[in-house]
């Protein structure tokens, strides 16, 4: 993963488990996100679903991280790189605190996680608007915007204050609108669409 350059990153829990068993799981690993990651990658868009997740994140230009390239989870050092030890340190943080609260042992995650790298305008977009349709795609809601684990709301609550690099949004739609019509517009083309 290149300094600047935005990625989905993802994961899913391991079998049929869930990564979130209560609402302050939820809570607690965007506050574990923060603090493992908050200094490594500005986040652009998310979603909690019981039993995965999704990040458009970018590497900051001054998070001097060089070697993210490599980010699979697979690196044999991961000691060694910054960017995949905060990831590292962030899944094992919340597994641990995990098993702890519900009394059950072994990987909570099925992989360290997965990111596809993002290249174009486009992708980027249909990137952003498929996160945020996640929980319809797997049938949590009907409506996205009764997800309550997304950053949609942050969106729509512009003026509130959020972790997220909201203006960033702004190289890739021409506001809020655009991101509105174009989810209306692509909403059943994603729907089909399996980004992960």
């Amino acid at each position: 993963m290149e300094i600047g350059q935005s990625n989905h990153i993802y994961n899913h829990a391991n079998g049929r488990e869930n990564i979130f068993l209560e609402e302050e799981n939820y809570k607690f690993f965007l506050q574990k996100y923060a603090k493992y990651l908050g200094e490594v990658v500005d986040t652009y868009a998310y979603c909690l679903m019981p039993n995965h997740f999704h990040f458009l994140v970018g590497v900051r230009p001054d998070s001097n991280l060089s070697g993210f390239q490599n980010l699979t989870g697979l690196i044999k050092h991961p000691s060694k790189n910054p960017a995949i030890k905060g990831f590292t340190d962030f899944f094992n943080s919340y597994t641990k605190a995990i098993n702890k609260r519900f009394e059950r042992k072994g990987n909570l995650f099925i992989r360290a996680f997965k990111r596809t790298p993002i290249l174009d305008e486009r992708q980027w977009q249909e990137t952003f608007l498929y996160i945020h349709l996640n929980p319809v795609k797997h049938g949590f809601v009907k409506d996205h915007q009764n997800w309550k684990w997304s950053s949609w709301h942050a969106y729509e609550n512009f003026n509130k204050p959020s972790n997220l690099d909201r203006d960033y949004l702004t190289n890739f739609f021409d506001g809020w609108e655009h991101v509105r019509n174009m989810m209306e517009m692509k909403k059943e083309w994603l729907m089909n669409k399996n980004l992960e």
